[in-house]
Parts: C-alpha cells; structure tokens; sequence
C-alpha cells in the first residue's frame, strides 16, 4: 500500500482535484480574481449558441470519420505490408514518418499545399486540366480536407498495431484452413479478422480519443475557419478563453470531457467482449 500511495497523490492531483474544479468553476463566472456562482447559466449558453453546437457536432463527425477510415486504411496497409512486397521495410518507414513529424508542421505545411490558388496541389491538378477545389478556403471542404491531412498522418499508427497484430497469428490456423480448401477471402473473414480484434480495438479507442480531443492540426490550418466551419470543440473553448469567457470555457470543458467518457467507455466495454483470445 505505501507503494501506491506515490502514484494515488499525483493522479489525485492531476486529474480528480482538477476534474472537480472544473465542474466547480463551470457553474460560475470567474476571473483570476474571483467567482460569482450562476447555476447551469453558462451550460444553457453554451448550447443556446449555434456557432457552440456546430463545433460540437464537427467534433463527433471528425472523430469518427477518422476513427473509421484509419482502421480501414491501417489494416488494409499492415496487410499489405505483411505479405510479399519488394522494399517491405523502407515501405514501413515511408508509411510510418509522418507519425513523427511535428503536428504543426504538418498543419503550416498542408495549408500552404492546399492553398487554391498558390497551392502545389491545385496546382499540380491544373497540368491535369482538373480545377481544384478550395480546400481549406471552402466552409464545405474546410474539415473533411483537415480529416484528409490527419489520415495522412496518423494512418501509420494504426498500420504498426495492425502489423503487431498481423504477426501474432499463429501461421497454423491459415495453414489449416489452406489444406481444407478456404479462399484467402475465407481465411481473413474467419480467421485473421477475428483474431484482429484487440489491434481494432485498440486503433478506434485511440482514434476516437485522438479525434474528439483534436486541436493543434486545425488550429494550424483554419483556426476554426472560414467562419465556424472547422471548429471543434477544443478549438471553440480556446477561443471562448481568449475571449474572457473562463466560465463558459469551462463549461465547454466538462462537455467535452462527458462526451468522450460516453462514447468511449462503453465502445471500449463492447469491443473488449469481442475480442478473440488466440
């Protein structure tokens, strides 16, 4: 028990006491200064306020609309990647070094490719005869090209654990079903996907956490623009921040903070009852 008690301190400090501050300060309005309690005013602000509810629901479609794709791209790659293909390693690498490459960086850098006018993408389009669209110019395209530009990045994640998960398989159970005559599409529906399972898991949970919770990547690119189109929720409490509004800031907070535990504990539940054991 004396050894826990290390671990109990830091993790009562850094997230219960802060956790129940936050509810605290979510029912006031305060500054540095001081703090003038008004109930559920600011929750009812908060979702009074359109532009508010918008960044909510581009929140949740950014989180799962990279969520999926990546499990989709990471295991259809690892599979790939897994198989008889020439460079195997160099591939891995090319496919895995965006992981590493600052998330600013990448958000500059893709803003300046994606420019609709200047941008090396467009024009690259344009030798094509293909006129480009917006981008990130475009209220319509400002997000799904964001989502675009995280896949790129974050797709080598989900190939990794894919590839981890890949090479646990026992070769004997293909090998199996090889001699009994199933088509390769049989073996990966009855054997490689189930046994997958905890490699799946594991990518949508840290996907979803990842999506829910994005901010540097869009914040570098649009800064929630043009207009609010791009805004998720940590882009919105950021600005309600630098706006002076810390008690509806924080309320953005804890709503935030619900929203993940709501989608994630019982996704993570379910999909740990899917889980095969090899």
């Amino acid at each position: 028990m004396w050894f826990l008690i290390p671990g109990a301190v830091i993790y009562l400090v850094l997230f219960i006491f802060p956790t129940i501050a936050s509810l605290f300060f979510s029912l006031t309005r305060w500054t540095l200064f001081d703090a003038q309690f008004i109930g559920l005013d600011n929750y009812t602000q908060f979702f009074s306020e359109r532009f508010l509810v918008q960044g909510l629901y581009n929140t949740v479609f950014y989180a799962f609309f990279t969520s999926g794709t990546k499990v989709v791209l990471g295991m259809l790659l690892a599979l790939w990647l897994t198989g008889r293909v020439f460079g195997q390693g160099y591939l891995r690498a090319v496919i895995f070094f965006p992981v590493l490459v600052s998330t600013i960086g990448v958000g500059i850098t893709f803003k300046v490719l994606m420019d609709p006018f200047d941008g090396l993408i467009n024009g690259s389009l344009t030798v094509f005869g293909v006129e480009g669209p917006l981008w990130l110019a475009d209220p319509d395209t400002a997000l799904l090209s964001i989502a675009l530009v995280d896949l790129w990045k974050g797709v080598g994640i989900a190939t990794v654990i894919y590839i981890a998960g890949l090479s646990a398989i026992p070769q004997e159970y293909n090998e199996a079903a090889t001699v009994d005559g199933a088509s390769g599409f049989r073996r990966f529906k009855e054997i490689t996907f189930p046994l997958l399972m905890p490699a799946t898991s594991t990518v949508i949970i840290l996907s979803l956490i990842g999506g829910l919770r994005s901010f540097d990547l869009i914040w570098a690119m649009t800064k929630g623009g043009p207009g609010f189109a791009s805004d998720v929720m940590a882009s919105m409490i950021f600005k309600q921040y630098q706006a002076g509004f810390y008690g509806l800031s924080t309320a953005g907070n804890v709503v935030l903070f619900v929203l993940v535990a709501v989608i994630i504990y019982p996704l993570s539940r379910y999909l740990n009852k899917k889980t095969v054991e090899l």
